[in-house]
């Protein structure tokens, strides 16, 4: 089953407490909850109240959006187990991360070699705790192409490392498709939006191409599909949004 959520990042400037007004009147059924946003690294008290109120509105934490970038920190470990504090009491399913720093087409070899190194650490600390690890499927990262997305989760070889997907604005459908329905059992939530040509649009206008993309998506695993990048930032077009939202998911 896929059921709908939302993604807290999406409104940044609101409080906890509103997105889960907005979530409910929605009629959505879970929260990736943004890291520094609505929960900061290392507060594991502000991260179990926030849990103990998602849990009372009737929702459930999808996930916990981590802004930890491989191959960016000194420590990656250190840093990494301030957002790991914050997931475990958030009772987060996976942590997402960021495949580095820079497009995959800068990415010489030691860059990924330290990328894999990295990440298989994080993931090790992750799995002591039963959370999986979800990289961003994003630009300007190694993860912005299939070829070398694919291949980062190979170099990587971790059974605990897990991808989170949108719709890539650099991709066409076509290669969206692919990458999709190629991450089979590696493919955990979908962030859903609608941008043709790169600029936002409602939901509803693009429920064509959603369809076509839920078409590579295996109907074997539970997963959220989480809404983000609402056009023009407001309540009025996450409500028409989620009401599409409902709609694709029927």
């Amino acid at each position: 089953m896929i059921r709908p959520g939302l993604v807290s990042v999406t409104f940044r400037d609101k409080s906890a407490d509103e997105i889960l007004r907005l979530a409910v009147s929605c009629g959505l059924s879970g929260i990736d909850w943004g890291e520094n946003a609505h929960v900061m690294p290392g507060d594991a008290a502000g991260a179990a109240e926030l849990y103990r109120k998602t849990i009372a509105c009737g929702l459930q934490v999808s996930g916990y959006g981590s802004y930890f970038r491989l191959c960016t920190q000194e420590s990656p470990g250190e840093a990494f187990a301030a957002s790991l504090v914050s997931a475990e009491a958030l009772h987060a399913p996976y942590l997402r991360i960021w495949a580095g720093n820079k497009p995959s087409a800068e990415a010489d070899r030691d860059f990924r070699l330290k990328a894999a190194r990295e990440a298989r650490l994080v993931c090790d600390m992750a799995a002591d705790k039963g959370i999986k690890v979800a990289l961003e499927w994003h630009k300007n990262t190694l993860t912005d192409t299939n070829e070398s997305a694919f291949a980062f989760l190979e170099e990587t070889d971790h059974p605990n490392l897990y991808c989170l997907w949108q719709p890539t604005v650099a991709l066409s459908m076509e290669e969206r498709y692919n990458g999709l329905k190629q991450l089979g059992d590696r493919l955990l939530n979908l962030h859903v939006y609608y941008w043709p040509d790169g600029a936002r649009a409602p939901l509803a206008d693009g429920l064509a191409d959603w369809r076509y993309y839920l078409g590579a998506v295996s109907p074997e695993q539970d997963r959220y599909a989480e809404l983000e990048f609402v056009k023009d930032n407001t309540e009025e077009q996450l409500a028409l949004d989620a009401k599409a939202l409902h709609e694709l998911l029927g």
